[in-house]
């Protein structure tokens, strides 16, 4: 008992979840051990980073040094990028099928049509241009919170914020898993003339690319649709950009009227940029709302175990 006493006080609510999610993939990969060939890559992977978690919280909470301290509360950011792609080596051979035909539907049942295709006699280059570089912002937004929080030394309000944003990645990874897609881009247009059909300005094209590669189809893949990642249900994007347009309102940053029109562009962004369907966004809002009630009853019930008075009374 004294043992998980000392444990609990070193050991912040974010580095738990990191340490259980650890484990989650691990035992997922186990089971689909026949199906997920680089399994073991990937159980050596989340050992490393459980570890990481572990002893980076007991450094900083023992030694509390620069180093200890910033790969403490930054280590989060690359490893949020490791499970994304860990995850891309598992959905498919895992479950082997899309669910695009089903986020068609709910999208004509709701509009009676394909909101992508119905914006397209809407877009210009300019609008495309813009839209693109604010689509491009989100891989920062929830670094931008971070670092503003702690610049106004808002040191509790960071740590909250960093477990709700962690917590709502792993939720969506979930998600991506129990429902893989792979979007409008692909099963209701033409991947290959994307850039013709919806050309930029200067760094549309360039800044596709980007997004393409992180999305594990680099420039001249063959059959970009069986290798893209399956990660439109729910949208990420909605998900953790309200997440950190809610934080920033809560906590009073001094950016909040940045996050929040910047977060309603790229929303609007994911289905006019045709990355996502509109059924993506609704779950990307109830995923959003499942994060916010779960992750506050796991961070109280985590401050109560660490004997700490939780500030979100």
């Amino acid at each position: 008992m004294k043992q998980f006493s000392e444990f609990s006080k070193n050991i912040r609510a974010v580095d738990l979840i990191v340490i259980a999610f650890c484990a989650i993939l691990t035992v997922i990969n186990l089971i689909f051990i026949n199906r997920v060939s680089s399994w073991h890559i990937h159980i050596i992977i989340n050992f490393l980073i459980a570890s990481l978690a572990f002893f980076s919280a007991i450094k900083h909470a023992k030694e509390n040094s620069l180093f200890w301290r910033q790969l403490h509360i930054w280590y989060l950011v690359p490893m949020i990028f490791i499970f994304y792609k860990e995850l891309y080596q598992m959905i498919d051979p895992i479950r082997q099928t899309v669910y695009d035909p089903m986020l068609i539907q709910i999208d004509r049942y709701i509009f009676k049509n394909d909101p992508t295709v119905a914006l397209y006699k809407y877009t210009n280059p300019y609008l495309t241009e813009f839209l693109q570089i604010v689509y491009g912002t989100f891989f920062f937004l929830p670094v931008i919170l971070g670092i503003d929080l702690i610049r106004h030394k808002k040191f509790y309000e960071f740590d909250y914020s960093a477990f709700i944003i962690v917590f709502g990645f792993f939720l969506s990874f979930i998600g991506y898993i129990l429902v893989p897609a792979i979007g409008p881009r692909f099963t209701l247009h033409n991947f290959e003339t994307n850039n013709i059909e919806m050309p930029g300005i200067f760094i549309t094209k360039f800044l596709r690319e980007i997004v393409n590669t992180g999305e594990s189809i680099p420039y001249g893949t063959l059959n970009p649709a069986q290798f893209v990642q399956r990660d439109c249900f729910p949208s990420g994007h909605t998900q953790m950009t309200l997440l950190v347009m809610y934080l920033s309102v809560k906590f009073k940053s001094k950016l909040k009227l940045f996050f929040i029109i910047d977060g309603t562009l790229l929303i609007f962004a994911t289905v006019y940029l045709r990355y996502h369907y509109v059924a993506d966004l609704i779950g990307g809002f109830v995923f959003m709302i499942l994060t916010l009630w779960s992750g506050k009853y796991i961070y109280e019930w985590w401050m109560r175990t660490k004997k700490e008075k939780s500030y979100l009374q």
